[in-house]
């Protein structure tokens, strides 16, 4: 877990954490950024290759994420080294998720609430939980979780399934549309990336009538420029196992997908995946980063000065973690919806709006708009 770059500043991390397992083979990592605002908030990446800078690197987008969102979380992420085989066998996958729940139970609740990343979701956050021995240990659980001592009306679990991210990525876009002076009703739009935020930020786009007319999943893209639909893709990929088998579709390389014609282009995948390699062939004019960086901040810079307008990741998608929030304190799913839709687009808002105005990167606004919240809670 070596690290390559790392980010030491009057906000953090506040703690560097490695734990390992020698009974197991398990390595993991913890890094809580900053608790001005609240305890540190963020995912577990579970990956062949996570690295502390990578994790480093996701928890100050957790911060800013969360400061800007105005919630009371501060800014985590951990990360499990979940080689292909583990991550496989459910069995193992789940010694390995307890063994790092045992592991970093002193510091959970009052300085990390654990959540959903890469390769985890409602299952790994129930085995985190049910490890830890406190169901506020981690959001992001199934629906139905330890409703016991539960107040009246009151949820235990609100999985990412219920698609908050994906929504929050719908409404980021529609609002950057919009600033821009394209409608989203016709827009034009690419996703890479068909997990659970690829999914449903495309099942929001189209009800919203925008036009989806390619996805990418890790292998291949799926490339119709009459539009896709969302049930059929679903269907699709359930089946076949990959987009590329949509009916009429063109079957393309992954990577083409940024590439493409179009108003708009997601990435909803991993980190890094737009890259000095591949940045000169984007031809959107808008990007939404649903992924936590999916680009390095260089990148992001020089398709800026090219004109491309770029909703940062930290704000486009927020709505998983003030879908944490709502599990946190109790809230229906009715509700988190509600407050998603409203935090996301008024950061949005504010964000592009000002960008715009002055001319500036979109990233800058946003980070200087996050700090001054980090900041003031410090004082």
């Amino acid at each position: 877990m070596k690290s390559e770059v790392y980010i030491n500043d009057e906000f953090g991390p506040r703690y560097v954490v490695h734990v390992r397992d020698p009974k197991l083979g398990m390595e993991g990592v913890l890094v809580i950024d900053n608790t001005n605002l609240g305890p540190g908030k963020g995912g577990i990446r579970m990956t062949p290759n996570v690295t502390e800078e990578e994790v480093r690197r996701l928890a100050r987008g957790m911060t800013l994420k969360n400061a800007l969102a105005g919630i009371p979380f501060g800014g985590a992420k951990a990360g499990i080294v979940m080689p292909v085989e583990v991550s496989r066998d459910k069995a193992m996958k789940k010694k390995f998720v307890q063994s790092f729940a045992r592991l970093l139970k002193p510091l959970l609740i009052n300085g990390y609430i654990a959540g959903p990343d890469v390769n985890s979701g409602e299952t790994e956050m129930r085995w985190f939980a049910d490890a830890a021995g406190d169901w506020r240990s981690a959001t992001g659980k199934p629906s139905g979780y330890t409703k016991k001592g539960a107040k009246k009306g009151k949820w235990r679990g609100l999985p990412h399934e219920l698609g908050s991210t994906g929504f929050g990525v719908a409404h980021a876009t529609a609002i950057a549309a919009e600033l821009k002076g394209i409608p989203i009703k016709g827009a034009v739009v690419a996703i890479e990336g068909f997990g659970n935020v690829g999914t449903f930020a495309m099942k929001f786009l189209i009800e919203m009538g925008a036009k989806v007319v390619a996805i990418a999943d890790s292998r291949m893209t799926a490339y119709l420029p009459s539009g896709l639909d969302h049930k059929k893709m679903m269907a699709v990929k359930k089946k076949t196992s990959s987009v590329a088998n949509y009916p009429g579709a063109k079957a393309l390389p992954h990577d083409d997908v940024f590439g493409l014609p179009v108003d708009i282009l997601i990435p909803a995948a991993v980190t890094d995946v737009i890259h000095e390699g591949n940045k000169d062939s984007i031809q959107a004019k808008i990007i939404v980063e649903a992924a936590n960086i999916p680009m390095r901040e260089s990148v992001e810079k020089y398709l800026h000065n090219k004109g491309i307008l770029i909703v940062p990741d930290f704000v486009a998608n927020a709505g998983g973690v003030i879908s944490s929030y709502a599990e946190y304190i109790g809230a229906s799913p009715e509700y988190m919806f509600k407050i998603v839709k409203k935090k996301v687009s008024d950061a949005t808002r504010a964000v592009i709006s000002a960008a715009l105005k002055g001319r500036r990167n979109p990233r800058e606004v946003a980070v200087e708009i996050a700090k001054k919240k980090v900041a003031a809670a410090g004082k």
